[in-house]
C-alpha cells in the first residue's frame, strides 16, 4: 500500500456539468438578462451553486436607429405600393387613349368619305345642269330649222292659247290640274312620282289620271299622238324638245302660254312661259 493512500484529498470537487440558459429578447431596446445556472456534482458534491450575469442594455442611440429602419422600411414598402398604382393607371390611361385615337381615326375617316361622296354629287349634278342647258341652247340655236318654232313660239303661242285655257275640259282639264299641283316637287332622273319625278315620268302619270297609257321615255311621247303647231297649241298637248322621236325633254302644256315640266334637279318641277325655254314641237293625244 502507498504511503499516502490513507490521506484524503484536499483538492476541490471539479463541477462535473453545467447548465446555460440564456434568454435574449429586445423590446423596446432593452436586452434581457442572460442567466447562467452551474450544479456541480460529485460522490462528495455540495448543494448546487447558482450564479447571475446581468449584459448591458442597449443604449437609448440604438433603440432610435432601430425605430427609424423600422420607419425607413415602412415608407419604402408604402413607395413601392403608390409607384405601382401610378403605373397601373398610366397604363390604363395609354390604353384608353390609343382607344380614342383609333376612334377619331375612324370617324375622321367616315367624315372625309362623306365629304368626298357629297363633292362627287354636287359635281354630277353641275355637269347634268351643264349639260342639259348645253343641249338645249343648241336646239334653240337650230328651232328655225324645225317649222317656226323659234321667236314667233312664245308670241304665236300665247295668242292661240289665251283663249283654249278656259275651253280645257274633261281629260284635258284633269291633265292640267294633275301636272299642276306637281309644282315645287322635286327632279329625280327615273323617277315616277309620287314625290318626284324626272320629265317623261311626270307626263306618263299624268296621262296615266285619265286612263291613257303613254310609253315611258320622251323619246317615245313625242310621237305618241298627232303632230300640232306650235301656233295652236290647247291645254293637255305634250311639248317636246328636240326632234319628234328623238326627244330629250317633254312636258304638259296648260294654256295661257304656260308649261308644267320636270326640268332638272336644281329646279324640280315648275311651271313657266313658252319663252323661258321655247319648245320644238307638240303632239296631242286628247
Amino acid at each position: 500500500m502507498s504511503h499516502t493512500a490513507h490521506i484524503r484529498s484536499h483538492r476541490k470537487p471539479r463541477r462535473s456539468a453545467s447548465t446555460v440558459a440564456m434568454r435574449a429578447g429586445v423590446a423596446g431596446g432593452v436586452l434581457s438578462t442572460l442567466a447562467v445556472a452551474g450544479a456541480s456534482g460529485s460522490a462528495n458534491a455540495a448543494e448546487p451553486v447558482t450564479q447571475t450575469l446581468e449584459l448591458p442594455t442597449l443604449t437609448a442611440d440604438l433603440a432610435a436607429q432601430v425605430a427609424q429602419s423600422a420607419d425607413a422600411t415602412q415608407q419604402a414598402a408604402a413607395n413601392y405600393e403608390l409607384q405601382a398604382e401610378r403605373d397601373a393607371a398610366a397604363a390604363k390611361a395609354a390604353k384608353e387613349a390609343k382607344a380614342d385615337l383609333k376612334e377619331a381615326k375612324k370617324k375622321a375617316a367616315e367624315a372625309k368619305k362623306k365629304a368626298e361622296e357629297e363633292a362627287r354629287k354636287a359635281a354630277a349634278e353641275r355637269a347634268s345642269r351643264d349639260a342639259e342647258r348645253a343641249t338645249l341652247t343648241a336646239s334653240t340655236d337650230s328651232g328655225s330649222g324645225s317649222g317656226s318654232t323659234g321667236a314667233s313660239t312664245s308670241t304665236g303661242a300665247s295668242t292661240s292659247t289665251s283663249t283654249s285655257a278656259s275651253t280645257a275640259t274633261g281629260s284635258a282639264a284633269a291633265v292640267v290640274s294633275f301636272v299642276q299641283a306637281q309644282v315645287g316637287k322635286a327632279y329625280v332622273s327615273g323617277a315616277t312620282g309620287p314625290s318626284a319625278y324626272d320629265c317623261s315620268g311626270l307626263v306618263q302619270a299624268a296621262f296615266k289620271q285619265v286612263g291613257v297609257s303613254l310609253p315611258r321615255v320622251s323619246q317615245d311621247q313625242s310621237v305618241a299622238g298627232t303632230q300640232v303647231s306650235l301656233d295652236s297649241l290647247q291645254p293637255g298637248d305634250i311639248l317636246y324638245w328636240g326632234g319628234a322621236g328623238s326627244a330629250y325633254h317633254v312636258g304638259v302644256y296648260v294654256g295661257g302660254g304656260m308649261f308644267v315640266g320636270a326640268q332638272n334637279s336644281s329646279t324640280g318641277v315648275v311651271e313657266k312661259p313658252l319663252s323661258y325655254d321655247p319648245p320644238s314641237g307638240a303632239v296631242r293625244v286628247l
